[in-house]
């Protein structure tokens, strides 16, 4: 665990210690208050303190895919890592294939093997020669072009200069890939769901905003609670949220001098 983030143990067992015997959460069981922990570090999460991971992940090179990591939530970044430890990206492109098709018994008809009315399907998934896609234009007089230092293509047909292409497939819990052989690992980088972390976390800065989420969450629907202290908590709670959110993602003094720097270089010279 990092050294800037807090167990959600521990935060849990802070909330119960805190907790006034005479309260109006006194009565809330641990699992409860953990649930509700669970819940705020998934929602805090998307917004003010994404959890940014990286893996590298072996493909299936009969069907060209390889398997999300199970705490994926969304992508960032999808590529190979160079012998220069740099990570060369592949382009994101919709048309790759991930189809299914019903599966059938031995006489032809599609099976329904839990009883829900939806069919089994299996894959479908095509894999095909890359360059199949510019077969029929190559009498073109050029196939890519040169525009300021990026190479491009035929339009609607692609090109640049990535290293493969990919498509997320939700469905199937895997990324579609339109890559060379060679490649043996493909490197993710992508938002990761905390909430499903063997030991979750938070970070410190939001600590505060984590208790205030859970005692919230706990009288919100509890008719014995006054409307008057419902309101309190909730307002708690957001400018908790505000607060933490302002700390993470605090400009320093150096960082303001590096953009300046950094558009001063970028003008035209005259």
């Amino acid at each position: 665990m990092a050294r800037n983030t807090i167990s959600i143990d521990d935060v849990v067992n802070e909330f119960i210690l805190l907790n006034d015997e005479d309260g109006y959460v006194s009565h809330a069981t641990e699992s409860v208050i953990r649930n509700f922990a669970l819940r705020g570090v998934r929602e805090m999460g998307f917004d003010i303190m994404k959890r940014i991971k990286s893996l590298l992940l072996t493909p299936n090179q009969t069907l060209g895919t390889v398997e999300l990591p199970d705490d994926f939530v969304d992508w960032t970044k999808i590529g190979v890592i160079g012998s220069d430890g740099l990570m060369y990206v592949f382009g994101e492109n919709k048309y790759i294939t991930d189809t299914m098709k019903y599966k059938l018994d031995s006489n032809d008809n599609p099976i329904d093997s839990d009883g829900d009315g939806v069919n089994d399907r299996v894959d479908a998934k095509v894999v095909g020669d890359g360059d199949s896609i510019f077969k029929g234009y190559q009498s073109y007089i050029y196939r890519n072009y040169l525009y300021e230092s990026t190479e491009g293509g035929i339009y609607g047909i692609g090109g640049g200069r990535y290293s493969g292409e990919f498509k997320v497939n939700y469905e199937q819990n895997r990324i579609d890939l339109a890559i060379n052989d060679s490649v043996s690992e493909v490197a993710i980088e992508y938002i990761a769901d905390e909430a499903r972390s063997s030991n979750p976390s938070v970070h410190i800065y939001a600590e505060n905003a984590l208790q205030s989420y859970i005692y919230y969450r706990l009288i919100e629907r509890k008719a014995g609670v006054p409307m008057v202290e419902k309101q309190r908590a909730r307002q708690e709670y957001y400018n908790e949220r505000r607060l933490a959110n302002s700390r993470m993602k605090s400009f320093t003094k150096e960082e303001a001098m590096k953009t300046i720097n950094k558009n001063f270089k970028s003008t035209v010279k005259t």
